[in-house]
C-alpha cells in the first residue's frame, strides 16, 4: 500500500479515487488481519502494519463506527476483539424483523374493520 498510494496521487484521474481505495484497502488489511484473531493487542497489529498504535485505534475505530468491521476496541487494555456475527443470530434478527412488520400489518387490518 506504501508503494501504491504515490502512484494513485499522481495520477491525473486517479488522484481523486486514491481516499477512497486506500480506505477500502485499510478496511480489507484489517479484515484478513483479525480473521485470524479472537483479540489482538493495538500493539502487535500495529507492528504487523508498521504504524503506531494511535493510528490504528484512530482509523479502526471508525471502521468499527461505520459498521465495516465486526469488532470492539477495549481502549483500557489495549486491545481488539472481535465480533464475529453467527448464521444462526442472523436468521434470528430476520425472524423478529418479520414478525414485527406481520404483527404491525395486522394491527392495521383490525383498525380498517373496526371502523
Amino acid at each position: 500500500m506504501v508503494e501504491v498510494e504515490p502512484l494513485l496521487h499522481a495520477d491525473p484521474y486517479l488522484q481523486f479515487h486514491a481516499p477512497y481505495w486506500m480506505r477500502e484497502l485499510h478496511i480489507l488489511a484489517y479484515k484478513q488481519f483479525l480473521d485470524s484473531y479472537q483479540s489482538v493487542t493495538l500493539q502487535a497489529m500495529a507492528d504487523a502494519f508498521g504504524v503506531s498504535p494511535d493510528f490504528i485505534d484512530h482509523h479502526a475505530s471508525q471502521f468499527i463506527a461505520a459498521g465495516r468491521l465486526t469488532a470492539k476496541i477495549d481502549k483500557f487494555g489495549g486491545t481488539v476483539l472481535t465480533n464475529r456475527p453467527d448464521l444462526k443470530n442472523a436468521q434470528y434478527r430476520d425472524m423478529i424483523q418479520k414478525g414485527d412488520m406481520l404483527l404491525n400489518r395486522i394491527q392495521k387490518l383490525a383498525r380498517v374493520v373496526d371502523l
